[in-house]
């Protein structure tokens, strides 16, 4: 790591953030003219504070500035709730977005993931509330409102894994649309559910070598080419050959159709164009959909992602696109620390050690002796 004898835990947690870029991105975008106070660099600190703290609001983060602490940080001692609400709303979000891209650049190289073969990225999406009444450009039912978060994520057999690649639309967004804007890499695995069940596009990722793996719907017209063995003493059940659809609508590729029995007993069909791997393969690789299951949870209960601080869209975004900066920021730290605590235990580490040298926080959650 960085020299951090003289950092605080928090100081030590952003480091890996490029200001230099930042900073560029700022000027370009003139953010800071006629900034006296609340500067870029002072408002991302704030807002990732208030995701450690996860802060209910904007009046929680004009509240924070009582301490001598966070005044160090932000370089002032007060600030209004108007003035943090006219950064949060006005800021585009592809500011922060490229910050984000940049730190899975960091987690990348740390994981040497240009050296696995044939890694596995698991996409999915999930639907973040909103209140219609402030929300009205959000509708997507007569009465709720909402946006939906398209993830794409890295998933590594050693437990690391984390989010890749990001896309925000209205919660009205069917699935299957975002499917191939997420789907760019020939050298990876895809895993990914139901929802993203489209049967042209399956012959489409087949015809231009993107390999992927999905469930099947239980009434899916199917129609079995070839049975090979199953193996025994398996959850598998079957392993076919088959083509899917029905004449108006079907895929001209063969694909391979496994079905297996989960934990809870149920069958489920999972349909691939791989068939150079085992049956027990391709039902672990579904089986790791789970990580992204997790994360969702984590995001949902540990970020501040259901209590937004705005109103507009660009400010939905922009705390959506924080939050996974700070995911990202807290797996840097638990890949360069080598630390087999979990996500929420660095975290919660972090946020009782925030102002303390750093050295006391990076030895807590390397399973070091703290003096």
């Amino acid at each position: 790591m960085d020299k951090i004898t003289r950092k605080t835990s928090f100081g030590q947690w952003f480091s890996p953030i490029n200001f230099q870029s930042f900073h560029q991105d700022v000027e370009t975008m003139q953010y800071n003219r006629y900034t006296k106070k609340l500067t870029m660099d002072s408002f991302l600190k704030l807002m990732l504070l208030a995701q450690l703290e996860q802060s209910d609001s904007l009046h929680d983060l004009h509240d924070a500035l009582l301490d001598d602490n966070v005044q160090k940080v932000v370089k002032f001692k007060s600030i209004s709730v108007s003035q943090l609400s006219r950064r949060l709303n006005r800021i585009h979000p592809d500011i922060f977005q490229r910050l984000f891209l940049d730190l899975v650049v960091q987690i990348h190289q740390k994981t040497n993931y240009a050296k696995i073969p044939m890694p596995l990225k698991i996409i999915d999406s999930s639907t973040l509330p909103l209140n219609l009444t402030l929300h009205q450009w959000a509708e997507f039912r007569k009465t709720k409102a909402g946006v939906k978060l398209h993830l794409r994520l890295v998933f590594m057999e050693n437990g690391t894994s984390y989010p890749e690649k990001a896309i925000i639309t209205n919660a009205i967004e069917h699935d299957k649309n975002q499917l191939e804007v997420l789907v760019d890499d020939k050298e990876c695995m895809y895993v990914f559910d139901r929802g993203y069940i489209d049967y042209e596009c399956f012959d489409r990722m087949t015809d231009d070598g993107f390999f992927f793996l999905s469930r099947l719907r239980k009434n899916a017209a199917v129609r079995v080419v070839y049975d090979f063995k199953a193996p025994e003493n398996s959850s598998v059940l079957s392993d076919q050959m088959v083509l899917i659809g029905t004449t108006q609508n079907r895929a001209e590729n063969y694909f391979r159709l496994i079905k297996i029995i989960d934990s809870k007993g149920n069958v489920l069909q999972l349909i691939t164009n791989r068939f150079d791997l085992e049956p027990d393969e391709i039902s672990d690789m579904y089986k790791s959909r789970w990580a992204i299951e997790l994360f969702f949870k984590w995001v949902k209960q540990h970020v501040k992602i259901k209590k937004f601080f705005g109103q507009s869209e660009w400010a939905i975004h922009n705390q959506i696109f924080i939050a996974l900066i700070t995911f990202c920021l807290t797996v840097l730290t638990q890949l360069e620390a080598e630390s087999k605590r979990t996500i929420l235990q660095i975290t919660r580490y972090l946020t009782r050690l925030m102002w303390r040298p750093a050295h006391q926080w990076i030895r807590k959650i390397s399973g070091k002796t703290v003096p």
